[in-house]
């Protein structure tokens, strides 16, 4: 993050007379968080003109961080968010390294002919496509990417009390997400940020209430079903659990509320990886984490047409493309756990 970046975001901001910040699809704590913590700044310490695109709802338990104006979704509304970004000069993208990761909005996104900036915390973010980059992965998450920079701008010269309170709220909410609560991603830089929002007066208790104890029953009542019926564990050690589509209608289960599950056999001793795996329409969402040691990257990247993180990372597992159906992906699951731990 040198001078030069910083100045240069200071003028791009300056001058912008319309600012669109875009996350990523599915859009989770961190994406939420880094999203309205810039929104906030920018239209209460600055003045503009902004507005936050997600590409589709927040779950429920996240709806808390968001304010009561300045929010569009694309999903929603695509006609209203592309104008949006037409008129925009200025974008910002947070949370994602490349724009197909906003779902209908990519094209627009990538073709409108604002300046866009970009700050995020994944592998190999895509620079060509982004004027400014502000990019790092020895970091908790985007928000504390965001945190860094916001303090180095001349208005706030340090001083994470300047921030306005909405600001320091989403960002403390953000990285406590995208750290399962200080569980992984933790750096230095990570608690001397907390340290400073705690400093600056954000409320940590009620983020931690709102994050963790407003669940519905339905999400234990599954909780215990995929732990009691459905969790498997092979010989070397990968956990998996697959929540296929009746389970969902049969728990009434929410978009988010499955949120955390993959972590849950971490717990055990003998369990290197924890495969999570969620049907859609035409594939399965699969979560992947580990522990130091077993690479969840290499998993996803290998094997879902995924990636993130070392130990946390993401991807897609599609039928008819990659197995004849949602039946097949156990058997997918165990071939691939082979030769992963084989190569």
């Amino acid at each position: 993050m040198g001078e030069n970046s910083i100045r240069t975001l200071d003028g791009l901001i300056e001058a912008a007379e319309r600012i669109t910040i875009a996350v990523h699809t599915h859009p989770d704590g961190d994406a939420a968080g880094s999203g309205a913590a810039l929104l906030s700044y920018l239209r209460e310490r600055r003045g503009k003109d902004a507005v936050l695109l997600l590409p589709d709802p927040l779950p429920d338990s996240l709806t808390f961080v968001l304010p009561r104006d300045g929010v569009m979704v694309y999903e929603e509304a695509p006609e209203t968010a592309c104008g949006r970004i037409a008129a925009s000069d200025l974008l910002f993208g947070m949370d994602f390294n490349a724009f197909d990761r906003t779902g209908g909005a990519e094209i627009p996104l990538r073709e409108s002919r604002a300046e866009k900036v970009l700050f995020d915390h994944h592998l190999s973010p895509d620079r060509a496509a982004f004027d400014l980059v502000f990019s790092r992965t020895e970091v908790s998450s985007a928000c504390e990417i965001l945190f860094d920079t916001l303090l180095a701008l001349p208005d706030i010269a340090g001083d994470a009390g300047k921030l306005p309170a909405a600001c320091t709220y989403a960002l403390m909410t953000g990285m406590t997400t995208d750290t399962n609560n200080f569980a992984n991603s933790v750096f230095p830089g990570t608690l001397r940020m907390a340290s400073a929002l705690l400093a600056a007066g954000t409320d940590r208790d009620d983020i931690l209430a709102r994050l963790y104890n407003r669940y519905r029953e339905n999400r234990f009542r599954l909780m215990g079903y995929l732990l009691s019926e459905v969790l498997r564990i092979t010989p070397e050690g990968v956990a998996y659990m697959i929540l296929r589509k009746e389970d969902q209608l049969r728990f009434n289960m929410r978009q988010g509320e499955t949120e955390g599950f993959v972590n849950l056999p971490l717990g055990i001793d003998r369990v290197r990886m924890s495969l999570f795996l969620t049907e859609q329409e035409d594939h399965f969402r699969v979560s992947v984490r580990s522990k130091k040691g077993t690479s969840a990257n290499r998993m996803a990247a290998s094997r879902f047409h995924g990636g993130g993180h070392e130990l946390a990372a993401g991807g897609k597992l599609y039928f008819p493309a990659d197995i004849p159906g949602p039946d097949d992906a156990q058997a997918y699951i165990l071939k691939g756990i082979e030769g992963f731990f084989e190569g």
